[in-house]
């Protein structure tokens, strides 16, 4: 066994659900935005601007997006370049393979495991061809042979129930929102708002369960109130730096305070059980995938919406300025200072070393 443990460390296999959950789905968060994040945002101005090289241009990048996916794991894996490379093609053959989905009116549907196939595969076969790697003198060819073999298996047998899993967990919370707006609207709010802050990737978590239509609205609605919130609340202590790293970048940065005090959690999560069930049943914001799982970094939240959105009236831009924006802010700022006067909230509770 102390052999086995020191080999493994010799190639840099580490175990671990930090590594794989955390650092590796973070990594495939990156991937996703750099293609079919960045393809869906470039061709909305395509269309909206008719600029036909910005249509073309989305095309490849969203074409790209099972390669990069693949390579983004191995990266976060530290895999070798060999095995770094091949690991384009795994995530090719995970994103692309699924199964023949039968929908509830009995229509046939061909469903890829989308970005939870390219994130499964790579990673067993990633760690496959770390153990292979440079063993032999043909590592050329071995080591791509190997990764590349050991992906496909692995795609084979794990895609076509993880298409399957991802449309009806999609199809369920899609559906219960149309249903029930209201509750749906606060628990998708909170849920995903809440794990936006945390070392996990809401964004990566949205676009495999395929979330859309107003439960995408009701996601997009808790990520805007967690960055949004944190960065107004936190403005005692941050100032413009603070407002704008989490603002317009990750309410990420405060999980260090938040374990020190969780209490500081509640302003911004309480604003997005408010924010949530307006997006969904009031404004019926929609948002789709990766947008719905992004809030306001990079204003993709805000953008998401408005792609996938159909109806643009003034319902639709005041809902857009109060449920991302405004509301978030103001609610957060209620409740924070509220927290503050009984004590659970205290000066520098949310300091960021910037």
């Amino acid at each position: 066994m102390k052999k086995v443990k020191e080999f493994l460390h010799k190639k840099d296999i580490n175990i671990s659900a930090k590594l794989y959950f955390v650092d590796a789905m973070g990594a495939m968060a990156q991937g996703l935005f750099a293609t079919l994040l960045m393809g869906t945002i470039l061709k909305t101005l395509g269309q909206y601007t008719g600029l036909l090289f910005l249509i073309q241009a989305a095309s490849f990048a969203t074409s790209a997006t099972g390669a990069v996916l693949g390579l983004s794991v191995a990266f976060a894996l530290k895999a070798p370049p060999l095995v770094l490379y091949s690991a384009s093609v795994v995530g090719l053959i995970g994103y692309d393979l699924g199964i023949t989905y039968i929908t509830a009116a009995g229509a046939e549907k061909v469903l890829a495991a989308g970005p939870a196939g390219s994130f499964l595969t790579a990673i067993v076969a990633c760690e496959i061809g770390k153990l292979v790697y440079k063993q032999t003198k043909i590592d050329i060819l071995v080591t791509p042979v190997t990764v590349i073999l050991a992906g496909f298996g692995v795609a084979k047998l794990i895609c076509g129930p993880i298409a399957w899993v991802m449309a009806e967990l999609g199809n369920f919370i899609n559906t219960a929102t149309v249903l029930q707006p209201v509750l749906m609207g606060i628990i998708i709010s909170a849920i995903v708002g809440i794990i936006l802050t945390l070392p996990i990737s809401s964004a990566a978590i949205c676009a495999m369960i395929g979330i859309s239509g107003i439960a995408g609205g009701a996601a997009a609605a808790g990520c805007c109130a967690q960055m949004v919130g944190f960065a107004v609340i936190s403005f005692k202590e941050n100032k413009w730096g603070g407002l704008v790293a989490q603002g317009l970048g990750t309410s990420m940065l405060q999980m260090g305070n938040i374990v020190k005090n969780p209490r500081i959690w509640i302003p911004a999560t309480a604003a997005s059980m408010i924010t949530g069930p307006l997006a969904s049943a009031v404004f019926k914001l929609e948002c789709t995938g990766v947008s719905a799982g992004m809030g306001t970094c990079g204003l993709v939240g805000p953008l998401g919406i408005f792609s996938a959105t159909s109806e643009k009236d003034a319902m639709f831009w005041i809902g857009l300025l109060l449920v991302c924006f405004l509301l978030p802010a103001i609610l957060s700022l209620i409740f924070s200072e509220i927290l503050r006067k009984i004590g659970w909230i205290k000066e520098n509770d949310m300091k960021l070393e910037l």
